[in-house]
């Protein structure tokens, strides 16, 4: 239990980090272009863009899914495993919702344990064993606990600001300094490297907080294995069977619902499935 709680204090640090690194290329554009008026204004953006995140990251992505609200009359045997798994780790039920899609994944969304909401596939429930599923829900009940989904939102939010700035100083030009040499080497340099930089620290935010659900949802569940097994089978599946759903809900679900080559998981919001099977894996001693 020692290691779990080491994993997850580590992987919430390092987002924290992150996060604040993120925040802090936004400001620094804002003064770049236009000085410490204009940084002072970005951080206002920053902020209200963050409300706006924390309010309607639920429903959007909800949206995005195509996720259908389930009573329990529909799934008495998902209820049930809910209600055990939320007794376990001390949090108020959530929201459930099914996804019409025969893929086999699942997340979870919402600003706080009271707002969360848990959605999975139809093709998850006909793949898993109880075991299995078990592990994939106490995955996202520790991303609802670790508030995970907030600091995504967030950490989207900005990378996507970053990235539009880019764009916006690409196509206007930012500055008197740009008819001078060093000013265009500069503005060339924030216009590729800064949008680069966001989705960078993005994606390791995204593969932080993986990590610290697997950990955390193996403390809750108490069988690490359960999860490491339908993380494979839950690989196998998305990669034999395609999802149709918003590209931008990619980083919210519990595997990648889209397959890439080589290049393309260079710049993944999900970790390795072997590397973190490995790691839970490495918890069943201490558990």
């Amino acid at each position: 239990m020692t290691t779990t709680r080491q994993s997850t204090f580590g992987a919430t640090l390092r987002t924290t980090i992150l996060l604040a690194s993120l925040s802090g290329l936004f400001v620094l554009i804002g003064f770049l272009i236009g000085g410490s008026s204009t940084a002072l204004l970005f951080l206002g953006m920053a902020a209200l863009m963050n409300m706006g995140s924390y309010f309607f990251s639920d429903k959007l992505a909800l949206k995005m899914s195509g996720a259908k609200p389930i009573d329990e009359s529909e799934a008495p045997r998902l209820y049930q495993i809910m209600r055990e798994l939320t007794t376990r780790a001390s949090l108020p039920m959530p929201r459930l919702y099914m996804i019409p899609q025969d893929q086999p994944n699942a997340f979870a969304t919402g600003r706080n344990p009271k707002h969360s909401a848990v959605a999975v596939t139809r093709g998850i429930t006909q793949l898993l064993s109880e075991d299995e599923l078990r592990g994939v829900l106490a995955h996202e009940l520790a991303h609802v606990k670790h508030r995970d989904i907030l600091i995504q939102s967030v950490a989207a939010t900005i990378g996507a600001a970053i990235t539009y700035l880019g764009y916006m100083l690409m196509w206007f030009g930012g500055g008197d300094d740009n008819d001078s040499p060093l000013g265009i080497v500069a503005m060339l340099a924030m216009v590729l490297l800064a949008p680069l930089a966001a989705t960078i620290i993005q994606l390791s935010i995204s593969r932080q907080r993986e990590f610290a659900a697997d950990a955390g949802g193996a403390a809750i569940s108490g069988n690490p294995e359960s999860l490491a097994s339908a993380l494979l089978r839950l690989e196998q599946g998305a990669a034999a069977i395609p999802m149709q759903v918003n590209q931008a809900a990619e980083p919210l679900f519990i595997v990648k619902p889209f397959r890439g080559g080589r290049f393309s998981s260079m710049f993944s919001t999900h970790p390795p499935i072997e590397e973190r099977v490995r790691r839970l894996r490495q918890m069943r001693p201490s558990l």
